[in-house]
């Protein structure tokens, strides 16, 4: 019987998710894993030891070794030939991230609910999100619900964010493709393409007659990160959610 896989840790969920070459649209995609990348950080960003990425990682060092040099030949295959290169998946546990108030303690049996927030309407740009609220479930009934601040967290840290929140699914409008990945990897279920109340649409869910669109994305900057960056997202430029 092969030995189960040890998560690898991972301290930064990556900023970014895709990588697409400019002068041609890329037929084929590489997919480098979550851990593959957080190797690639430690080792050639930060410039530590593999002894010391391994400790960091939670794994052994020939663990490390193995899984950077699989993140290598991604890179090349994707940069000598041409391909999308997509980070997503992976055997991993994510160090918490840190927020900067109470969060309302969430109850055994409850679901929590997450909505980009503003001004009581769902905020349509998931990436500059600045608040969300929280509104936990109980037998189809909203029980608790708080408003908590982002305090600034981008686009690359919110799923690490709603993840620390403890929430089980996030309702939003524009939402790119790098962070689906993010909140993939986060185990958080997305409702996206929804707009208007933001207190409304946590109860349809609630109830579960909520309706959302599940190919919403912004795609007109898809070749980075993908967050609804741009002014005009919330206009004909994001599909689904006009």
């Amino acid at each position: 019987m092969p030995r189960p896989i040890r998560c690898r840790r991972i301290e930064k969920m990556p900023a970014f998710r895709s990588f697409s070459p400019d002068d041609l649209q890329a037929a084929e995609s590489v997919r480098m894993t979550v851990d593959e990348y957080e190797a690639l950080r430690l080792l050639d960003d930060e410039g530590l030891t593999q002894e010391a990425c391994a400790a960091r990682m939670n794994v052994a060092r020939t663990t490390v070794t193995a899984i950077y040099d699989s993140a290598r030949k991604k890179v090349a295959d994707a940069l000598v030939h041409g391909k999308r290169l997509l980070i997503t998946g992976g055997c991993c546990e994510y160090s918490p991230v840190e927020i900067k108030e109470n969060v309302m303690e969430k109850g055994t049996e409850s679901m929590r609910i997450a909505v980009t927030y503003e001004n009581g309407e769902i905020f349509q740009h998931f990436g500059h999100t600045e608040e969300f609220k929280l509104y936990d479930v109980e037998d189809g009934k909203i029980v608790a619900e708080q408003i908590v601040s982002t305090n600034g967290s981008g686009h690359g840290a919110l799923a690490g964010f709603l993840n620390a929140a403890k929430a089980d699914a996030l309702i939003c409008g524009g939402i790119g493709m790098g962070a689906q990945m993010a909140l993939a990897d986060a185990g958080i279920k997305l409702y996206a393409g929804v707009q208007g109340s933001a207190d409304e649409a946590a109860k349809a869910l609630a109830e579960g007659n909520l309706e959302y669109d599940p190919d919403a994305h912004c795609d007109h900057h898809e070749h980075h990160d993908g967050d609804c960056g741009h002014d005009h997202c919330g206009e004909h430029h994001c599909a689904g959610h006009n």
